[in-house]
């Protein structure tokens, strides 16, 4: 007797729609951010630095949970866009401090502005009252996983 073969229902699956809501979330932002010449990477970077400017590239690396290639290419566009600048670190001399620009700092208002709007798409389907308890519930499934690892 052959086994009826399970189907999967990408519906019916967290790790399907979380995957889902970040793609179109992505999209929206880059969306959002293309106006003000940034791209989704250097958005992400600057949210850090504009929470503490001076960090290495390593603690962005760690703080934004990518590869370090990936944080040297978008630290370099942004070099080069003049978002930032990079200086010796004081007391590493193998490492380099990330400043901001003047730029940069003026874009913290606009951009930051695009990224509610878009953060406000994603929980715009839902009432008002239901928003906390979303974000509660998607705070505790992450727990869970980073317990998991």
């Amino acid at each position: 007797m052959l086994k009826k073969a399970m189907s999967f229902d990408k519906t019916r699956s967290a790790g399907a729609l979380a995957t889902d809501i970040a793609r179109l979330y992505a999209a929206a932002l880059q969306r959002m951010l293309l106006p003000l010449g940034l791209s989704r990477a250097q958005f992400l970077a600057l949210s850090e630095l504009w929470l503490e400017d001076g960090l290495t590239q390593r603690d962005l690396t760690e703080r934004l949970g990518v590869e370090q290639a990936t944080m040297a290419n978008t630290l370099a566009r942004m070099e080069r866009d003049r978002l930032i600048e990079r200086r010796p670190h004081p007391d590493d001399g193998r490492s380099q401090q990330v400043w901001l620009s003047q730029a940069a700092r003026d874009l913290q208002t606009p951009a930051t502005m695009a990224a509610v709007e878009a953060n406000d798409l994603v929980i715009s389907g839902l009432p008002v009252a239901e928003r906390e308890l979303f974000f509660s519930m998607l705070g505790r499934v992450m727990s869970g996983l980073r317990v998991a690892k």
